[in-house]
C-alpha cells in the first residue's frame, strides 16, 4: 500500500502580505462600485454590508474598514469576484474603444484622408456620402475661418450614429 503524502506548501511572509493587500486593493474598488453593479458580483452578505458601511467613512476609519473587507474576502472566492469585475466593466472598455475610433475617423476625415471614405462606405452601406462630404468641408471651412468647431461636433455625431447603427 502506498502512502500518500500531502505537500505542505509554506508561504512566505511576504508572499502573503502581498496577497492580503491585493485582497485589499480588490475591496477598494468593490468600495467604489454603485450598490447596482455590487448585486451583479458574486458576494457574501456579510461583505456586501462592509462594503455599505465602507461608503460612509472617511479617511482613517475607511483605512480601517478596507483592511477588515480584505480580511472578509479571504474567505470569498476572489478570482470569481475579479472575474465578474471584468465582465461589469467589458461595456465601458467596449464603448470607450468605440468612442476613439470614431474620434480617429473624424481626425483622419478632417485631415484629408479620402481613402477612409470610401472604406467607410463600403463597411457602412447606409452611410450618405454626399452628406459626409459637406461635413467634411464645413468642418474644415470652420477651422480655417478659426470658429467653433460645429460642423466637426456634427460630423462626430453623424459617424457615431452610422456606427452605432450597424451594431
Amino acid at each position: 500500500m502506498e502512502e500518500l503524502e500531502e505537500e505542505i506548501v509554506e508561504i512566505s511572509k511576504s508572499q502573503l502580505k502581498r496577497e492580503l493587500l491585493a485582497l485589499q486593493d480588490l475591496g477598494r474598488e468593490l468600495v467604489a462600485l454603485s450598490a447596482k453593479d455590487l448585486q451583479h458580483l458574486p458576494l457574501s452578505d456579510d461583505l456586501l454590508e462592509a462594503l455599505q458601511e465602507a461608503r460612509k467613512l472617511k479617511m482613517s476609519a475607511l483605512a480601517r474598514k478596507i483592511r477588515h473587507i480584505g480580511k472578509l474576502l479571504r474567505n470569498e472566492d476572489s478570482d470569481a469576484i475579479r472575474d465578474a469585475l471584468a465582465t461589469l466593466r467589458q461595456p465601458h472598455v467596449e464603448s470607450v474603444q468605440a468612442f476613439h475610433e470614431v474620434e480617429e475617423w473624424r481626425d483622419c476625415l478632417l485631415a484629408g484622408n479620402t481613402e477612409l471614405i470610401n472604406e467607410l462606405c463600403q463597411r457602412y452601406p447606409d452611410i450618405e456620402r454626399q452628406r459626409l462630404g459637406q461635413l467634411i468641408r464645413n468642418a474644415k471651412k470652420e477651422a480655417s475661418l478659426q470658429k467653433p468647431p460645429k460642423s466637426a461636433r456634427v460630423l462626430f455625431r453623424y459617424l457615431k450614429d452610422i456606427r452605432k447603427s450597424d451594431n
